[in-house]
């Protein structure tokens, strides 16, 4: 910049409005300099990231529309069952029943080991920072990351083969099972698979003033199958007639009844000690092999 005052020149300078010559387009480095980097993040990497995300996220969503979910079948709250999580929830489901990790130890098991375990995944990658990437040369990692998935693998077998071991000891099969072999048997059969619908048909109490609904109410039946019939904890006893006639009814009070429709602990003692005969036992059996669905 030139500023100073010089009369005897012809031309005074009083700045410089000369522009540097650009290189025009800048190419961006191929980054084969930097060892370990072959592209920019933003936005060579991050698109190709986002494309694949795209092209994913459309795969399930014509999945989604292409196959709907199918419905489950219904909960029947009569039906007994083990309780049992998603198998990708195995693991922990049988790690709880450890003594360390249930009882007085049960905060330690559900939040303790398991907020270690899945904190330390979220740090891995800040904790391990390591250059190299062969498993081999990261002794410790490479050690964690087989013991947690033979512990996954060992724990989630275990908790399966168990539970497959309480269902043959109570005799028990589950829901599942049993609709789809009607569905089967429906198949062989040339007839339509079993609708997974509930299908709520009205059956009436049969005589409601014969003297055994009182028997019924005082043998404290009404806590399982509710004072109506319609079942509470235990299964509806509207229609009962229709599935056992009276020796039958008379055995399950007597004997208890175990089975994939549900359990029932021997009533007979408890209905004696609550004020019933033996033959207002019999008479209340009499009338629970009446309750029939009306025949049209």
């Amino acid at each position: 910049m030139g500023h100073v005052d010089k009369s005897k020149e012809k031309v005074v300078f009083v700045g410089d409005s000369r522009v540097r010559k650009g290189n025009g387009f800048i190419t961006p480095p191929d980054y084969t300099s930097y060892p370990g980097k072959s592209e920019a993040f933003i936005p060579n990497f991050l698109l190709k990231e986002w494309m694949v995300g795209v092209v994913v996220l459309v795969g399930f969503l014509v999945l989604t529309i292409s196959e709907p979910a199918p419905l489950g079948f219904p909960a029947s709250p009569t039906a007994s069952v083990i309780p049992m999580p998603d198998w990708y929830f195995l693991f922990l489901y049988q790690y709880l029943k450890y003594p360390y990790a249930s009882g007085p130890w049960i905060v330690l098991g559900t939040l303790g080991i398991p907020g270690v375990a899945f904190g330390g995944l979220l740090l891995a990658p800040f904790l391990d920072r390591g250059k190299e990437r062969r498993f081999y040369r990261r002794p410790i990692a490479s050690s964690i990351m087989l013991l947690s998935l033979v512990a996954t693998v060992y724990l989630t077998n275990f908790a399966w083969t168990h539970y497959k071991h309480e269902l043959a000891a109570t005799g028990i099969k589950p829901e599942e099972e049993r609709r789809i072999e009607k569905a089967k048997e429906a198949r062989e059969k040339g007839l339509p698979a079993p609708s997974n619908a509930v299908k709520t048909k009205e059956v009436a109490i049969v005589d409601k003033d014969d003297p055994a609904m009182e028997s019924f109410k005082k043998a404290t039946c009404i806590s399982c199958h509710a004072t109506d019939l319609k079942g509470a904890s235990g299964p509806s006893l509207r229609g009962v007639g229709d599935k056992h006639d009276k020796a039958a009814i008379l055995a399950i009070i007597k004997e208890g009844k175990k089975g994939p429709d549900g359990n029932m602990p021997p009533m007979y003692d408890t209905a004696i000690s609550a004020g019933l005969t033996a033959k207002d036992v019999d008479q209340l059996a009499d009338w629970l092999s009446k309750q029939k669905a009306e025949k049209k």
